[in-house]
């Protein structure tokens, strides 16, 4: 099985630009602020057309419409990995998002939403998030991150990654 590993650097450079985000470096990579890098894996993308209504008053796409694009993204992988919450049973449960704008997203369109894993706790792991166009895929309009937790629904408490789980959120489901 082939994986796709990037070294990603998160963050925003002195003025306003994108770090870069790929990086072939043989060392350990560091971001702009000379902190270590994340490795993430690739592992989803789904296309999300962007609707008139997402649009803000300021002709752009309202700011917390890129978290609906991220938690659609994140939904559909779960769906991808036959990974469902029954609420007497254990599951993924979201603790912590975030999303650097980097450009703006206008109307018409369709983003391009990819889904990385990075590292992988005994009952967590890290997810990363780039928003991109399908008519623009090699700019990076947004990032995003999110800490998964695997948690025992009814003792409303963390539990171990199930190995199934630790094994399919590594695998590529592309195209």
């Amino acid at each position: 099985m082939d994986f796709v590993l990037q070294h990603v650097p998160v963050g925003m450079g002195d003025h306003g630009e994108a770090a870069s985000w790929r990086c072939s470096c043989a060392r350990t990579p560091l971001d702009w602020r000379g902190s270590q890098v994340s490795e993430r894996i690739l592992v989803f993308e789904l296309e999300v057309p962007i609707r008139w209504g997402d649009m803000d008053a300021m002709g752009h796409v309202n700011n917390a419409v890129y978290f609906r694009y991220m938690e659609q993204l994140r939904i559909s992988w779960f769906e991808a990995m036959e990974v469902r919450t029954v609420p007497a049973g254990e599951g993924p449960l979201i603790v912590n998002a975030s999303c650097t704008f980097l450009r703006e997203l206008q109307y018409p369109g369709t983003v391009l939403a990819r889904q990385y894993v990075g590292a992988i706790g005994r009952s967590s792991f890290e997810t990363y998030v780039d928003i991109l166009r399908t008519d623009d895929p090699d700019t990076v309009y947004a990032q995003g991150a999110a800490k998964v937790v695997w948690v025992d629904y009814a003792r409303r408490k963390s539990a171990p990654l199930p190995e199934y789980a630790r094994q399919a959120i590594v695998i590529p489901r592309l195209g």
